[in-house]
């Protein structure tokens, strides 16, 4: 696809430069439909270590106007050039559902790209391990009002939103976009990382159950792996956002403290 206008740090990273003295940069990743200010709360809730730089994909929020990545690999190259310059102190990633994935394939380019700086550590959080097979068929090219229904089972659209005709046929286009950069990805066998990873699911969640969340342990040849449940479905991530954090936190310092 062709990049928007202007390609520029302040559109993909909104939050950057807001904790300076932060030892470690945090960037996260939404899952389908959702924008960097899933994100902006955080940055009061974790330790003051931690910068939180939430990444803004296009085609949602301030980059609404924006066409959407489709496809994982076309959205890869333009992550490490926008991020690059800002790995020059320990960082990690967070990803949840979609986003776990985009930090998942993030992590494994910058390596093949041979950039020494890897990830501190991964964090993924409702997505089953990228290795196993997709349990449901794809959804992103159904007919509206099957795909309605798709998001309507899945309670990541609020109600208000899927009755709002003229608020949904703006944001269906960026949704089926999202949804088509996950149900077309295909997995390449690698190495697993050398970089921890924590992985953490919500106990009934029937898109990534607890099996599938515990085999990214298969991703990682770091003894530090991490696995945590949560009570609650797929967005889990919002209910138990404080537990959550408090376990990122630690996970993340304890990484932090032991490289110094």
């Amino acid at each position: 696809m062709t990049i928007s206008p202007v390609m520029n740090s302040r559109s993909w990273l909104p939050s950057l430069g807001k904790r300076p003295s932060g030892r470690l940069r945090l960037f996260c990743f939404p899952y389908a439909g959702g924008g960097a200010s899933l994100f902006h709360p955080w940055s009061e809730l974790v330790s003051p270590e931690i910068e939180v730089c939430p990444v803004q994909l296009p085609g949602r929020e301030a980059r609404l106007s924006e066409q959407a990545f489709s496809q994982m690999d076309t959205l890869l190259d333009p992550l490490v050039d926008i991020l690059l310059p800002y790995l020059d102190r320990p960082y990690a990633f967070f990803g949840h559902s979609m986003g776990a994935l985009i930090s998942f394939e993030l992590a494994r380019t910058l390596r093949r790209k041979a950039l020494s700086l890897q990830p501190l550590r991964l964090i993924v959080s409702g997505r089953r391990a990228p290795h196993l097979p997709n349990r449901h068929p794809p959804t992103y090219h159904l007919s509206e009002a099957d795909f309605i229904a798709e998001l309507r089972r899945l309670k990541g659209t609020p109600e208000a939103v899927l009755q709002h005709p003229e608020l949904l046929h703006f944001l269906l286009p960026f949704l089926r976009a999202d949804f088509a950069l996950c149900e077309t990805y295909s997995y390449t066998p690698e190495p697993p990382l050398a970089c921890p990873i924590s992985a953490m699911g919500g106990l009934q969640d029937s898109e990534a159950p607890p099996e599938d969340i515990a085999a990214w342990n298969k991703q990682t040849i770091n003894a530090a792996f991490k696995l945590r449940f949560f009570a609650g479905d797929h967005f889990f991530l919002h209910k138990e956002q404080s537990a959550l954090l408090r376990a990122l936190t630690q996970d993340l310092l304890n990484d932090l403290y032991n490289t110094a």
